[in-house]
């Protein structure tokens, strides 16, 4: 016997509109927040950001966030990593990886690490995070875990081409 479908809505799927978050450098869009799902669903956090060509977006780190990266296209982009963390053994190491559409990655960055990326391609890029924490905090109503250097001009933290 061929099973059949009839058109209606399935229960326990849940539709959300998303909101587009847009300045200069391109556009921000949160894919899910603990604080707008039903418990049994929760995942910390994850947002999907477009970067135009060219751009970088950092560098900064986190006091307690970890990120976990994903670039997979359209574009490519050059990931910058620096281990600001005194304990570490590798306090003071720079790491640079390409990473997108011609060579897809993950990565997970601890805090401590500052990080920074830049779109090297052509087109506009898309970058998918999930980090372990609510940005903002719950409801957006706590401080943001960021320390930035993208305005220091004697930040340590330097974008080489």
């Amino acid at each position: 016997m061929a099973l059949t479908f009839r058109d209606g809505a399935i229960e326990g799927v849940i539709w959300y509109s998303l909101r587009r978050h847009e300045d200069m450098r391109g556009w921000l869009c949160e894919l899910f927040r603990h604080d707008e799902i039903p418990p049994v669903c929760y995942p910390q956090m994850a947002y999907v950001s477009m970067t135009r060509p060219g751009v970088i977006r950092g560098p900064h780190e986190h006091r307690f966030q970890y990120d976990l990266f994903c670039f997979v296209g359209p574009s490519d982009f050059r990931v910058y990593l620096w281990d600001n963390r005194r304990s570490s053994p590798t306090y003071g190491v720079r790491q640079i990886v390409e990473a997108g559409e011609s060579q897809p990655r993950a990565v997970i960055i601890p805090p401590g690490v500052v990080h920074a990326y830049r779109n090297i391609g052509s087109v506009p890029g898309w970058v998918f995070n999930a980090p372990n924490q609510l940005y903002a905090g719950w409801k957006r109503s706590q401080g943001v875990d960021e320390i930035r250097y993208e305005n220091d001009p004697q930040s340590p933290f330097r974008i080489e081409d």
